[in-house]
């Protein structure tokens, strides 16, 4: 049974997120994407995550409207595939970026001179859009599965994954938990121990090139243990989940127990769309410096736009002066 607060609560907080994650991820967006120095590799793979976010956070909204009205889908079914659809695609693209930003400062640090050419924005753009058809690749299910359905016997209309029978289902889930939480998890703790292991043996001081990498690296890791403090909730009850479907776990109040969490574990790693915008202010430096350049930038263009102006409207007098 639903609780209350499925109603009250959720959708307040789904809104928050879904408002927050718009306004911050499209302000990281255009930092990246407005600023005059072209983004560095760590810059590509993080401006492509908050993009991943804003496409989730942008969907949230229809999920919010649903829970208002007690989960009684008030959409059509193309609106209740595409939502669902960024959901997977934001689950799958985020931890493969993620991957994607582990694997350059593992590079970066550990390995800075074998091989330097990996590391280069056209090896990141291509990384990328591999990513990006990845995630689509691994979210088709929801796009062939997914459907409106109205159940007469309790008078409400449902938008659900509608497996074929409890094998596919089990299939479908283990692929999401395989790739898009043991292989990707597994190369970014990997990497992240021997990151860590790399900054412990190096000086902090030195070379600007290395105070950059430095500062690049404790970016990266905020950002990492935000995904992971999370995600993970979500994907370990997830396991639990396909557990209780292939009947391994029988245990009727262990059901109840995973239903709530789940819920409440699914939002809450809705929040890592709202929470990684916030670090890049918070941790990264070179972030906020490209934000104060950004806005300098901005500034000194209104300016010399107004001086152009002024200058347009003096000769126009002078020749009308003269002319006269």
């Amino acid at each position: 049974k639903t609780k209350e607060w499925s109603f009250t609560v959720l959708p307040v907080y789904i809104l928050l997120v879904a408002v927050l994650g718009i306004v911050f991820n499209a302000f990281v967006l255009m930092v990246f994407c407005l600023h005059q120095k072209a983004c560095t590799v760590a810059e590509i793979y993080l401006s492509n995550l908050a993009a991943a976010d804003l496409l989730l956070t942008a969907f949230l909204p229809v999920w919010a409207v649903n829970a208002s009205r007690k989960f009684n889908w008030p959409f059509s079914d193309s609106v209740c595939r595409l939502a669902s659809l960024s959901i997977n695609m934001n689950t799958y693209c985020s931890v493969y970026f993620l991957v994607l930003v582990s694997l350059d400062r593992y590079v970066a640090l550990v390995h800075p001179l074998s091989h330097g050419r990996i590391r280069s924005p056209k090896y990141a753009k291509l990384g990328c859009v591999m990513v990006w058809g990845l995630g689509l690749l691994l979210s088709t299910p929801m796009l062939i599965y997914r459907e409106v359905n109205y159940f007469s016997c309790v008078n409400i209309t449902v938008c659900y994954v509608n497996y074929p029978n409890i094998t596919v289902e089990l299939l479908f889930d283990g692929v999401l938990t395989v790739f898009g939480f043991i292989i990707p998890i597994s190369i970014i703790s990997f990497c992240t121990v021997k990151i860590v292991h790399a900054l412990n043996n190096r000086p902090t001081e030195g070379l600007n090139g290395q105070k950059s990498e430095h500062k690049a690296t404790i970016l990266v890791l905020a950002v990492l243990v935000a995904f992971l403090v999370c995600w993970v909730p979500f994907h370990l009850i997830r396991i639990v989940e396909m557990l209780l479907t292939a009947e391994v776990l029988t245990d009727c109040s262990l059901i109840a127990i995973q239903h709530e969490c789940k819920q409440i574990f699914t939002y809450f790693a809705y929040f890592n769309s709202v929470f990684n915008p916030i670090l890049y202010v918070i941790v990264g430096e070179n972030f906020r410096k490209k934000v104060k350049e950004l806005f300098k930038q901005r500034r000194n263009g209104v300016k010399i736009s107004m001086t152009s102006t002024r200058s347009d409207l003096s000769r126009s007098v002078k020749t009308e002066h003269f002319s006269s």
